[in-house]
């Protein structure tokens, strides 16, 4: 089940947290609760995405996207995504996520996110999202205009670009 509570929780917490730039780091806590754990007593892997959301929706709310995103009918949504698993997390742990928006090209937003345990990274993940409207996928630079902000993005990292050029390559539909 999703989340829910946790995340009023965390949107809650970002309504009272200053505001953040477009390209600043949200950084949020959380625990690995026995309902997140696989059958190997460890954070599950599909659970983990989850928990990623709950550092993109509050990031969303502290640099403004959220409020653009409600005034012009507009949602987001993920649209690709490539996750590093690096240390177990097990039962009860506290972990810090870390949440940034590294820029967007002519369709899709770039965040990179993190979970870290002390100074060990957990996880990453590179998540591609897509601002989405009636009409299809809205252009990052219209949701960039709407925020007041410079429409072309600073240039992506160039591990994003090769993960967005290999992507490319893949096959859609994948074959039967």
């Amino acid at each position: 089940m999703y989340p829910f509570l946790r995340m009023a929780r965390v949107m809650a917490l970002a309504r009272r947290q200053p505001e953040l730039g477009l390209f600043d780091t949200h950084v949020s806590q959380l625990i690995c609760w026995p309902w997140d754990l696989d059958p190997w007593v460890e954070l599950n892997n599909g659970r983990t995405l989850t928990l990623y959301d709950l550092g993109r929706l509050p990031l969303a709310r502290r640099t403004g996207v959220e409020r653009v995103l409600r005034e012009r009918g507009w949602g987001l949504t993920v649209a690709g995504s490539s996750t590093r698993y690096r240390k177990r997390v097990t039962m009860f742990m506290r972990l810090t996520m870390r949440t940034r928006c590294l820029g967007w090209d002519h369709r899709f937003l770039y965040m990179e996110q993190s979970m870290w345990r002390g100074e060990d990274c957990a996880s990453q993940v590179l998540i591609r999202s897509a601002v989405i409207s009636k009409a299809g996928i809205v252009p990052p630079r219209e949701l960039a205009r709407a925020m007041g902000v410079a429409e072309e993005g600073p240039e992506l990292p160039g591990w994003v670009k090769a993960w967005t050029e290999a992507e490319a390559q893949r096959p859609w539909p994948p074959a039967r």
